[in-house]
């Protein structure tokens, strides 16, 4: 999987930009306020069809335009026939979404594109709440088993709505009943296959660390949102006076975490800031790695500051990796000479050089 041909239009201060990326590395250096984040923000949207650092799209689009556009020429399968793929978005909420001419929802364009992201907000995967952390297991579940993405609708649906029947402080137990038993059906297979995914990535995880990283153990670990050495049903109706009371469900899917623990103890109070960033870095090369082992593709991985929190040993490290591995890269950098020179021959580069808004090959 790799983008042969980006177009990026109104976005942020991207007026026009056309370029034809690498299928592995490209890097894009420029100085603080160009434009390099932005082209990451433009890949992103072309994935998840959202920017990683707003929520209100009226900070997206450019000043005075009503949309911006962001397309591509991608091979999916990686078998020579690429097409088209678009993302718009309009300053009145509206979306498009088209791949080969045909209208597509998001769960598939999130299918088709593939990405990784490697920047400040990924410390959260350590630092941040229990949410981010589900959300990356539910990438990497949603990748690697078909049926996951209708089991978490389902389960949503079940949720909201016996968090709503809570809230009306009288519920009738037969009422209560149905919804619980539909609760309990969707959260044990959602939960089945997300700790079948973590046991999964552990193998990768600690391969790429070991590379990264020496001289600290940091192991992975999934806690589901309940004990579940006991029916979750019990649970349920244990803590059912407690959840009248406050209006939502305290055990389930909706509380399940990640555990991260270096030496024995929380990795985020353990770790220093660059062995951090080489920890949940770890994670995301291995969701990619995985992701390529299960499906045969590769993902896109959008690293912004590559060099930041990093000494020039680790930089070299993580630089190596990325170039024997078998994934499209964009990485910013305010300086290209502050990446270590470990491109070699064999690995096909593109520098691009982000100047007010325009990027120009500078190969």
């Amino acid at each position: 999987m790799s983008i042969s041909r980006l177009e990026i239009q109104h976005l942020r201060n991207l007026s026009q930009v056309k370029i034809e990326p690498s299928a592995q590395v490209n890097i894009l250096s420029g100085l603080n306020g160009s434009g390099k984040t932005s082209v990451l923000e433009a890949l992103h949207l072309l994935g998840l069809g959202r920017s990683f650092r707003t929520q209100h799209i009226r900070h997206l689009i450019q000043h005075q335009q009503s949309h911006c556009l962001v397309a591509a020429e991608i091979d999916p399968l990686g078998q020579g026939r690429p097409q088209r793929l678009g993302v718009q978005r309009q300053l009145d909420g509206d979306s498009l979404y088209r791949y080969a001419g045909n209208n597509i929802d998001l769960s598939t364009l999130a299918e088709l594109v593939p990405l990784q992201v490697i920047n400040a907000d990924t410390f959260e995967l350590l630092e941040g709440s229990p949410q981010a952390r589900r959300q990356y297991i539910d990438w990497g579940s949603f990748h690697a088993e078909r049926s996951f993405i209708q089991l978490w609708r389902g389960f949503r649906r079940v949720l909201k709505q016996r968090n709503t029947l809570l809230k009306c402080g009288k519920i009738d137990y037969r009422l209560r009943a149905v919804w619980d038993r539909e609760f309990v059906r969707y959260a044990e297979q959602l939960t089945d296959q997300r700790a079948r995914y973590i046991e999964l990535l552990k193998p990768a995880f600690e391969a790429i660390l070991a590379r990264l990283l020496s001289g600290v153990s940091v192991e992975i670990g999934f806690r589901p949102g309940w004990d579940r050495k006991r029916p979750l049903d019990q649970h349920l109706a244990e803590s059912f006076e407690r959840d009248l009371r406050q209006g939502f469900t305290s055990y389930g899917p909706q509380r399940a975490d990640l555990r991260v623990k270096a030496d024995g103890y929380n990795a985020a109070e353990r770790l220093s800031r660059g062995q951090k960033k080489l920890v949940v870095s770890a994670l995301k090369l291995a969701q990619g790695s995985l992701f390529h082992q299960l499906s045969q593709r590769a993902c896109i991985y959008l690293i912004d500051d590559l060099p930041s929190e990093l000494d020039s040993h680790h930089s070299q490290t993580f630089c190596e990796y990325l170039a024997g591995a078998n994934n499209q890269c964009f990485i910013t950098c305010v300086d290209r000479r502050s990446l270590p020179q470990s491109w070699g021959a064999a690995v096909d580069t593109a520098h691009f050089v982000v100047e007010d808004g325009s990027v120009r090959r500078a190969d």
